[in-house]
């Protein structure tokens, strides 16, 4: 089993997105498990206050560091935890990344907000800085997200049909060249004049497979020609 714990200044958030399809698949199996913590609750203080001016001056509020050493330390139930800190400065999040951590017994998601964390806690805290694109979020809890889903959907069991994974856009990390998705038809194979691929309703599995590649590869010259350098 995988064990999430999520670390954010808003918990409310996660009521929903955790909810369904695989993630909420692998809870009801007792494949992983989920939690979700208010950075608020281990920051000193009546007013709770979790972030501070940055040093050096400039716009914006920092996140500071004792409160998320004391969530990660008493959220953390293995010495060998993953602990994440979702920002965009880090490393773009990707299958590989994805199948790596899922191989984790516990992984811990750090939420970034407001202009960034104390650096230390990536220096000294983080086992990874992770971004999932090159854009900027209000913070890390829609990466978060994003993370646990991609994650699970490599933990053993949660999906139904294991080779589906192996079909999906990346999905394999060792290979040197990574192609986008083939394009997909269902039916009617008449919709409004546009027509499924003749090859696709052939019944020949060989030339199926065969167009299913050059396929693939023709969209990830038009969507993602960046993967083919």
């Amino acid at each position: 089993m995988v064990l999430f714990d999520v670390i954010t200044i808003f918990p409310e958030f996660f009521t929903g997105p955790f909810d369904f399809g695989v993630i909420r698949r692998g809870r009801e199996k007792g494949l992983i498990d989920i939690r979700v913590h208010d950075l608020r609750d281990f920051a000193a203080g009546r007013h709770r206050t979790v972030d501070d001016r940055p040093f050096g001056g400039g716009e914006g509020m920092v996140l500071k560091p004792e409160p998320i050493f004391k969530s990660v330390e008493s959220v953390r139930k293995i010495e060998q935890a993953e602990v994440v800190v979702l920002s965009a400065a880090g490393k773009r999040f990707n299958q590989a990344e994805a199948l790596r951590l899922s191989r984790s017994e516990q992984l811990i998601l750090v939420c970034g907000r407001y202009e960034g964390i104390d650096e230390r806690v990536i220096e000294h805290l983080a086992t990874a800085e992770i971004s999932i694109g090159d854009f900027i979020l209000s913070g890390g809890e829609i990466a978060a997200a994003v993370v646990v889903d991609a994650v699970t959907r490599y933990v053993p069991g949660v999906v139904g049909k294991e080779e589906s994974i192996l079909r999906d856009s990346f999905s394999d990390p060792a290979a040197e060249t990574q192609l986008v998705e083939h394009p997909h038809y269902t039916r009617p194979a008449d919709f409004r004049g546009w027509k499924v691929p003749e090859v696709l309703i052939s019944g020949d599995h060989e030339a199926v497979h065969k167009w299913r590649q050059e396929s693939a590869l023709r969209k990830t010259e038009k969507n993602r020609p960046d993967l083919l350098r």
